[in-house]
């Protein structure tokens, strides 16, 4: 029997998928949750065998921001799921390509997600985009450097905290990679840290009196605290919109009473924070992590809206196997973006592109590893050349 694919629409069926999403993840730590509060409106698909619901995919309506600081119509990818009952039967397949097309049909020129698997979204036209990875400071060994910057005004939230004070600062996200974090996002934050049994600390900073940084932590193993060799505090998530900012709440972090290691979850690769203490040795970086799988659901649209770097133009041909609107060859330069009946001086398949996209990966690198075919040598420079960007893109958003 071929499982019937079509949007959720009551609340008894969003939960239904939301169910699948959780019962497929095994170990996610969520429970007791009205999917409808923390998800958008009409994005939620799923796979029908009969009546029962064994599949689902969803979405959220987002931004991205791209080089150059543009922020392009973005769909978030989540709870993505197929029961245990119903695998290899190619129902993740038609969900994903039924969620393209209903992405492009929104007007949404790319879209993203956090893979469970590494294996499974590349054949969808996802490309690694961006990647991090954690970091551990021992702060016993971790001073900060006497020319750090000062920072502002940090104040604490803590029990106070609302999603208003929060979201105001991370929408004002501009790296690359930084996406908007919508109203679903933020709620099922709100239910998750009030479920939390250990407090979760929040601390704002401002710099002459606006807001432009934050972040949230707890402690670990709070039930053997103080017999601890390694009192630990994580840093679940840390947005800074200045050098001052993340100055300032380095400063705070660094300082905390009775604590031995902050772990910060998620850093971008290119973080500061190893230079900007007297022993680098006590920032101990966790091997890098496949972070934003991207998707380009309007290449052209989205070649469009980025910056690029100074250098003579390239011809990429580029090879869409689910959305046929993006085959085409595009002369990517400096001053415009257009189709072209050129001969290619690179190809590449969507995903591959998707992988370049930010700047987070070098086109002589996907072709050394095969993934690009090179009709003119020394298009691989013009293309790193024009596709570069001054830091590594860097989402730092889970969803």
């Amino acid at each position: 029997m071929t499982e019937h694919i079509r949007t959720l629409t009551t609340a008894d069926e969003i939960n239904a998928g939301f169910r699948v999403f959780l019962r497929a993840m095994v170990g996610l730590p969520i429970h007791d949750v009205d999917a409808v509060e923390v998800t958008d409106p009409g994005r939620y698909l799923g796979a029908l065998d009969g009546t029962e619901i064994v599949g689902s995919t969803d979405s959220y309506g987002s931004w991205l921001a791209v080089p150059g600081g543009a922020r392009v119509p973005h769909a978030a990818v989540t709870h993505v799921g197929v029961l245990p009952t119903h695998r290899r039967r190619g129902i993740v397949s038609r969900l994903i390509a039924r969620q393209l097309e209903d992405i492009a049909a929104r007007g949404e020129v790319v879209a993203s997600l956090r893979a469970s698997e590494a294996v499974i979204y590349e054949r969808f036209g996802y490309g690694v985009a961006s990647s991090a990875r954690s970091a551990r400071v021992n702060l016993r060994r971790a001073g900060l450097r006497p020319e750090v910057p000062a920072g502002g005004r940090v104040r604490l939230l803590d029990g106070a905290v609302t999603t208003e004070a929060l979201a105001g600062i991370a929408d004002r996200a501009a790296w690359p990679g930084a996406i908007g974090r919508p109203a679903g996002w933020w709620r099922l934050r709100e239910i998750l840290r009030a479920a939390d049994p250990v407090t979760h600390y929040v601390v704002v900073h401002s710099t002459d009196g606006v807001d432009d940084g934050y972040a949230v932590y707890r402690p670990l193993d709070t039930g053997g605290w103080f017999a601890s060799q390694e009192k630990t505090v994580t840093v679940t998530d840390f947005v800074a919109l200045t050098d001052s900012a993340r100055a300032g709440l380095w400063r705070h972090l660094l300082s905390l009473d009775l604590v031995d290691v902050i772990a910060f979850e998620s850093l971008p690769l290119d973080d500061p924070l190893p230079l900007a203490v007297v022993d680098r040795r006590a920032v101990e970086l966790g091997p890098e992590r496949d972070e934003t799988w991207l998707r380009l659901v309007d290449v052209e649209a989205a070649l469009r809206e980025r910056a690029w770097g100074e250098e003579d133009p390239v011809a990429l041909r580029v090879n869409d196997p689910l959305l046929d609107s993006n085959n085409g060859t595009f002369e990517v330069g400096p001053k415009s973006v257009a189709r072209t009946n050129a001969a290619p001086h690179l190809s590449a398949d969507v995903a591959t592109l998707a992988a370049a996209y930010l700047g987070g990966t070098r086109w002589r690198h996907l072709a050394a590893a095969g993934r690009v075919a090179v009709h003119d040598p020394d298009a691989l420079r013009r293309a790193d050349a024009l596709f570069a960007t001054p830091s590594a893109p860097f989402s730092g958003t889970v969803f």
